[in-house]
């Protein structure tokens, strides 16, 4: 499905809606990017968008920031949209990490920016988390633990 919402929550639910339609049940859309302070909040909702490869989307991000002094101050950022067939409006839950870039990668877990984000109070990057830790502190795992904590999902059958 094209993403073409403005933001994360848009994105989100036009994935959670357009399965929730097709089946007839509740369904999760995601949407999540990666938000660089110097850079404005960019790429944003473009962060996938950046080049045709990972390694392509970290040399755009270190080239718009090599006049940038560090650190590079980042957020990770994750919207779920729960679309249910007789429910309006849809049911967001937001999750944020914050962190800092890298110059290099670390680590060989994750996927995406993981291996140049560090959470610098734990003096790792994410690709350096085993998965269930780095779900506990990411922002889809911070997103989900909103869903979970708001009760919504005992009432669907």
């Amino acid at each position: 499905m094209e993403e073409t919402g403005a933001t994360y929550a848009e994105n989100a639910a036009l994935k959670a809606v357009a399965a929730s339609t097709a089946t007839g049940l509740p369904a999760l859309g995601d949407d999540s990017g990666l938000e660089v302070e110097a850079l404005g909040g960019e790429p944003g909702l473009h962060s996938r968008r950046l080049g045709p490869t990972q390694a392509a989307r970290n040399a755009e991000l270190w080239r718009r920031l090599a006049a940038v002094p560090r650190p590079w101050r980042a957020r990770f950022v994750a919207v779920l949209a729960l679309a249910r067939p007789a429910a309006v409006p849809v049911d967001y839950f937001e999750g944020r990490v914050e962190g800092e870039l890298l110059p290099e990668p670390r680590g060989r877990g994750g996927f995406g920016y993981d291996p140049i984000f560090l959470l610098p109070d734990l003096g790792r990057t994410f690709a350096e988390f085993p998965p269930a830790e780095k779900h506990r502190w990411s922002h889809r795992g911070r997103a989900a633990q909103a869903l979970l904590a708001s009760g919504v999902l005992s009432s669907i059958e």
